[in-house]
């Protein structure tokens, strides 16, 4: 299941100086066989499923798998006892023809990203596990994600952040009124969402604190791209986010431009 063409001597040079780094008791590396994909599925499926009531469509119960994975690379974070507390997965441009396209496309209209395409990653399936929550996990797996960048020239990244629809969609609704107004991307970087979320219908007038991972990404540089889609099987409303590494902002672009693995 999880393979990768042996030819590509940038994403085998990606992995090797990626692998095994160290950072904050934490260790973080590539999948490098099936066996820690199925830990990262495993994991995706305990939080999304069992944690947060995720209805997702599996060739096995207990471990979350889709059509992507196979292209995709995956990230991991172990503590120090070995035990896996963080994954990512990205989807490197190449992949993403492989496949058809980037799992976003299901959600959005990516039209006005061509331009972008062929240096663009896209991130998806991002989880910690509820005891490693406090932001150490996602800052030592984007320094793994930003020598990922380095190592093949890529220029921005792209992915949904996921905010829960559990009042029907007024807490989403009202946060997407508060981003528009700061962090939403120029025009020509805005994309369209397949199955819209209904703010018109919804208030748009709570106060509205955006989840922690995507208030990590505004932080750091990212841009909203338009308005939220409504996913309904895992009952959340998906904010299309987009960040080139050259908005990434100054104090912090150690994490992402200034940090190897060792």
């Amino acid at each position: 299941m999880f393979h990768h063409d042996p030819t590509d001597r940038g994403h085998a040079h990606a992995l090797q100086h990626a692998s095994g780094a160290s950072r904050g008791g934490l260790v973080i590396s590539w999948a490098r066989h099936d066996d820690e994909v199925r830990e990262a599925q495993h994991l995706r499926w305990k939080i999304f499923v069992e944690e947060l009531g995720a209805r997702v469509s599996t060739p096995q119960p207990g471990y979350d798998i889709d059509i992507f994975d196979p292209y995709c690379d995956h990230l991991l974070a172990r503590a120090a006892d070995g035990r896996l507390v963080g994954t990512y997965r990205v989807l490197a441009p190449h992949q993403a023809r492989r496949v058809g396209g980037l799992y976003s496309e299901t959600e959005f209209d990516l039209t006005r990203l061509l331009h972008l395409r062929p240096r663009l990653l896209e991130l998806g399936r991002a989880c910690v596990h509820r005891d490693y929550r406090s932001g150490g996990v996602i800052m030592a797996l984007w320094a793994g994600l930003a020598e990922y960048m380095r190592s093949r020239g890529l220029q921005a990244m792209i992915g949904c952040s996921s905010v829960s629809m559990h009042d029907g969609g007024h807490h989403a609704a009202s946060l997407w009124a508060a981003l528009r107004e700061r962090h939403l991307a120029p025009v020509e970087d805005r994309v369209q969402p397949r199955l819209a979320l209904p703010v018109d219908s919804l208030r748009q007038d709570l106060p509205a604190e955006p989840p922690a991972l995507l208030k990590g990404y505004l932080r750091v540089g990212a841009r909203i791209c338009g308005a939220p889609a409504w996913d309904p099987d895992f009952n959340t409303a998906d904010f299309p986010l987009l960040m080139r590494l050259d908005d990434v902002r100054q104090r912090y672009a150690r994490h992402f431009l200034g940090v190897r693995p060792a």
